[in-house]
């Protein structure tokens, strides 16, 4: 039986973080949040989550989360909590609930404003 090169004991995460990855073509009906970088979004808050030192928490791209026109999207389990990337200081908002599990309500996905 394999041991985990990490050490851990049991399967899964604290929490974890999907940023939309989803690219649509040119000329589509709707945007993608590729298209509006969430991909780099999505590499510089996994490389602060390890330079925070925040353990137990796995950010990765998802395919389309169906929310490209906010986006980029993200949302963080097991809180099951949405945001929108667009915002200033939304990056800065997922990484605190990353590291401490608080909701940042103020950057929360919006679907009616």
């Amino acid at each position: 039986m394999s041991k985990d090169p990490k050490g851990r004991k049991e399967p899964g995460f604290t929490r974890h973080a999907f940023v939309c990855g989803h690219e649509r073509p040119e000329g589509a009906a709707r945007p993608s949040c590729l298209a509006k970088d969430s991909l780099n979004m999505m590499r510089e808050l996994k490389q602060s989550v390890r330079d925070k030192g925040i353990k137990g928490v796995r950010v990765q791209k998802s395919g389309c989360l169906d929310y490209c026109e906010f986006g980029p999207t993200c949302v963080i389990y097991p809180e099951g909590t949405w945001y929108s990337l667009e915002a200033n200081g939304a990056f800065d908002a997922v990484l605190k609930h990353l590291e401490t599990g608080e909701v940042q309500v103020n950057y929360t996905l919006k679907l009616t404003e």
